[in-house]
C-alpha cells in the first residue's frame, strides 16, 4: 500500500516523477526493451543494479542487451566479471571449443552473480544469434574486473606454452614471485604492505611484452592473454595497497575497468558499442555521490564520462521492496533476505509514493524533472553483502540522482537472484528445468 502523497518526504518530488515518468511493462514482455531504443546509438550503454542478487535487474538488462546487440549493432557485453572467467563464457557464446577447465568459470564466492538462470539464458540466446555469423560479427561476453588472479596467471601461461615456449619459461621465472599468493591473494596484500614480498617489477614487466605484441598483432587469444597480464599487474597492486585503507584501491580497480572498456572498443573497431553491466555504485558518476565528494573516490561511469562524453549513458536501477540473494559477511553462504523497505527520504521512497509498479525516468528528456532530482537524497546501495538491521549506515549515502545518472529504471517490488549450478540451486535442490538454469548443463 503506498503511502498518501502528503506524507510524502517532498511531494513535489513525487509529483515531478510521477508526471514524468514511463510506465513499463515486464522485462519478459516485447514492449519493455524498445523504450531504451532512443540510446541505441551511443557507444556505450551503461546498465546498473542496487543489488546483486536481484532477479529482476538481471532479466531488464538481458531484455535491453538483446534489443541493442539485435537492433543497434552492439557487439561488445561487458560485466562487472572477472576477465578470465568471463572468457570461458565468450568462447561458449561464439560456439569455440570450451577448456577442460570451463567447469570452474565463476565458481569462487559470489558465484550466484553470474552463476543464475537469468545469465544462462542470455548466454545461450547470444550463441545461437551468433551461430552461422563471422567472427568479427559476433556478440561477445567480457569481464571487466579483475579478482581471479589464479585464472589469469594460468591463462597467460597456457597461452605462451602453445605460441612460445621460451616466453613463457620467462613469464613462469616472473611469476613465481606471486605463485604462492595465487589462491589467497588478500594475504600477498599484508605481505607486501609490510614490506616482505613485493612482484610489482617482474609482473609489469610481463604484461608489457605482451602489451606490445597484442598492439601489432590482431589476433584474440594473443588479445586474451594481454588482457590477462594487465589484469595480474593491476591485482598485484590493487591487493598491495588495499591494507593501507583510502580511496586508492577502489579507483585502480575502477580505472582498470575502464581500460579494458577502452581495449575491447579499440579491439572491435572505430564503430564499436558496448553494453556494460555493473553495481550502480560503479556506473553512477561517483562525483555526485558522497563517495567523490567526501571519500576521494572516482568510479566506471565518472571515467566513462570523461573519455566518450555525450557518448555513454548511464542508466540506474531501484528497488522498494522485496528479496534479494546476498550474504551476511564475505564468503559467508548466500541467503535468500528480506529487503526492508526503502526510507520516506530517500530517492527509493519517492519512487514508491507515485504508487507506479515499473518506470523509466529519462532524466536527460524532461529538464523540469531533472530539476527536480537536483538535490542531495539517500540512495540505497546493496552489495553482495546486506546487512538490513545496520542499513541506513551499511547502505545508503547522499547522492544527486540528476547528475549521477542519464535515466532510472524502477521495479517498486523485486524477487531474489537464485543461484544455479548444472540444475541445482543453492540448497542442492534439483529442478526440473536443469537445461535451462547453466549453459554448460546442455
Amino acid at each position: 500500500m503506498t503511502r498518501p502523497l502528503d506524507q510524502a518526504d517532498d511531494p513535489g518530488l513525487v509529483r515531478a516523477i510521477a508526471g514524468g515518468c514511463e510506465s513499463l511493462a515486464l522485462p519478459s514482455h516485447d514492449d519493455f526493451a524498445p523504450a531504451f531504443d532512443r540510446w541505441g546509438d551511443r557507444r556505450v550503454l551503461m546498465l546498473g543494479e542496487a543489488s546483486h542478487g536481484t532477479a529482476d535487474f538481471y532479466a531488464a538488462r538481458a531484455a535491453i542487451t538483446r534489443r541493442m546487440i539485435e537492433h543497434h549493432g552492439t557487439r561488445i557485453v561487458a560485466v562487472e566479471a572477472d576477465w578470465p572467467d568471463a572468457a570461458i563464457l565468450n568462447r561458449y557464446v561464439r560456439g569455440l571449443d570450451l577448456p577442460e577447465r570451463m567447469s570452474e568459470a565463476f565458481r569462487r564466492f559470489p558465484r550466484w552473480m553470474w552463476r543464475n538462470g537469468e545469465i544462462a539464458r542470455l548466454l545461450r540466446w547470444m550463441r545461437d544469434w551468433n551461430r552461422g555469423r563471422p567472427a568479427q560479427d559476433q556478440a561477445g561476453f567480457y569481464g571487466l574486473d579483475m579478482y581471479n588472479l589464479n585464472a589469469s596467471i594460468r591463462a597467460v601461461l597456457d597461452y605462451l606454452e602453445s605460441a612460445d615456449p621460451d616466453a613463457a619459461s620467462l613469464a613462469r621465472q616472473r611469476y613465481g614471485c606471486l605463485e604462492p599468493w595465487a589462491d589467497h591473494p588478500d594475504a600477498y596484500g599484508r605481505m607486501a604492505g609490510s614490506g616482505d614480498s613485493d612482484c610489482e617489477q617482474a609482473v609489469v614487466r610481463q604484461c608489457r611484452d605482451l602489451l606490445a605484441q597484442a598492439s601489432t598483432v590482431r589476433d584474440a587469444d594473443l588479445l586474451d592473454a594481454a588482457q590477462n597480464a594487465r589484469l595480474i599487474a593491476s591485482a598485484e597492486r590493487y591487493y598491495r595497497v588495499m591494507y593501507h585503507g583510502g580511496a586508492e584501491a577502489w579507483n585502480l580497480r575502477d580505472s582498470h575497468m575502464v581500460e579494458t572498456l577502452v581495449l575491447l572498443l579499440r579491439a572491435g573497431g572505430k564503430d564499436a558499442k558496448a553494453v556494460v553491466w555493473a553495481h550502480n555504485s560503479h556506473i553512477g558518476d561517483a562525483s555526485a555521490t558522497e563517495m567523490g565528494r567526501a571519500r576521494g573516490e572516482h568510479n566506471l561511469g565518472q571515467l566513462a564520462r570523461e573519455r566518450w562524453g555525450d557518448g555513454v549513458v548511464l542508466i540506474g536501477f531501484g528497488t522498494h521492496r522485496g528479496t534479494v540473494t546476498a550474504a551476511s559477511d564475505w564468503d559467508d553462504p548466500a541467503q535468500v533476505m528480506t529487503v526492508r523497505p526503502s526510507r520516506p527520504d530517500s530517492l527509493e521512497g519517492h519512487c514508491h509514493a507515485t504508487g507506479i509498479d515499473r518506470f523509466l525516468l529519462d532524466l536527460g528528456g524532461d529538464p523540469d524533472l531533472a530539476r527536480h532530482l537536483s538535490k542531495p537524497l539517500l540512495q540505497r546501495f546493496i552489495g553482495v553483502i546486506y546487512r538490513p538491521e545496520s542499513e541506513r549506515y551499511s547502505h545508503y549515502m547522499q547522492a544527486v540522482a540528476a547528475r549521477q545518472y542519464d535515466a532510472w529504471v524502477w521495479f517498486d517490488r523485486t524477487r531474489a537472484l537464485v543461484e544455479s549450478d548444472d540444475g541445482q540451486d543453492q540448497d542442492g535442490e534439483d529442478h526440473k528445468d536443469a537445461s535451462d538454469t547453466w549453459p554448460f548443463g546442455v
